[in-house]
């Protein structure tokens, strides 16, 4: 038992850091610290069906960057530096070739430890930035442990001084098994060994919400666990392996099995692979179109 906790305590290091651990690190050359800030913001509004709608609205957060952030961090906006934008479905990860000219531009290379912070209750756009490195092969990267607001409550240093790095070269190796696409998840759908996972909150899960024009509900046989479940409330920080496993195994998210994730536009839901990682689950994969796709698809099937 001792040695199973130990082990689960050295993968938890691999992918999530303290404050204390960066303070420490701050000007260490093999370090590129990421600041990942951003918003869904959402308009609600009355559907003529009389349920709930939101009107979602994808943004960065440049300025809020420029007026403050940590020293050393470089910017990279969720909403359009690693998007497609030719991909008809918004929020899609960018092509290699983007993302390896975003991130060499930035200073970002193969040899460096990437740490990603956000200002999100459930860090989810630090963890975007963990998995799509991941899914182009750059594994050398964490996310700080309640990000930027544990870090100014703990009255850390702030800078308003934009640093720039020279241009480097990032490589990118695709793992595409960490992603998945709308038919390769239909053809999953109902088979033994796989467990989807519904990050969304329980109103838009239930139907109770309908997001922008789509349709409402779920994929079918996906289970609910939202985001926000796997964060402590009073700390904004990761809960404990050992609270993470029992919210996981509670709802029957196994690690025999291949675990899919999906929210709206596969942001939420690398908060809960990102988690299910920390735990050791060998075979996660996010659904990168999530509802923004399968809602609006009249060929994919729902629940509610």
């Amino acid at each position: 038992m001792q040695q199973e906790s130990l082990k689960t305590e050295t993968q938890r290091h691999n992918f999530l850091v303290e404050t204390d651990w960066l303070a420490e690190h701050l000007h260490d050359p093999h370090l590129r610290i990421i600041d990942m800030r951003g918003y869904v913001r959402n308009i609600e509004r009355e559907g003529p069906d009389g349920t709930k709608v939101q009107d979602a609205h994808y943004v960065g957060a440049r300025d809020e960057y420029e007026q403050e952030h940590i020293p050393g961090a470089v910017y990279i906006d969720w909403s359009s530096d690693i998007v497609d934008p030719d991909d008809a479905v918004e929020a899609q990860v960018a092509p290699a070739a983007r993302f390896a000219e975003v991130l060499g531009r930035l200073g970002i290379g193969d040899q460096h430890l990437v740490v990603a912070y956000d200002s999100h209750p459930a860090s989810q756009f630090a963890t975007r930035l963990w998995w799509a490195l991941n899914y182009y092969g750059h594994t050398q990267v964490v996310v700080l442990n309640g990000g930027l607001p544990k870090w100014k409550r703990e009255q850390r240093p702030l800078t308003s001084t934009v640093h720039t790095y020279e241009p480097t070269s990032f490589t990118p190796v695709m793992q595409p098994q960490l992603r998945a696409t709308a038919q390769e998840l239909l053809a999953m759908l109902g088979q033994q060994g796989m467990t989807l996972v519904d990050a969304r909150d329980t109103g838009q899960y239930s139907g109770q919400v309908r997001r922008g024009e789509g349709r409402a509900g779920h994929i079918p046989g996906a289970l609910s666990l939202p985001r926000e479940e796997l964060i402590d409330p009073q700390t904004g920080t990761f809960r404990s392996n050992e609270e993470l496993q029992q919210i996981f195994t509670s709802v029957g998210v196994v690690p025999e099995q291949h675990v899919v994730a999906y929210c709206n536009g596969g942001v939420a839901a690398t908060t809960v692979l990102f988690s299910l990682a920390m735990l050791g689950y060998p075979r996660l994969t996010n659904y990168d179109g999530s509802w923004n796709e399968w809602g609006s698809r009249a060929d994919l099937p729902t629940e509610i």
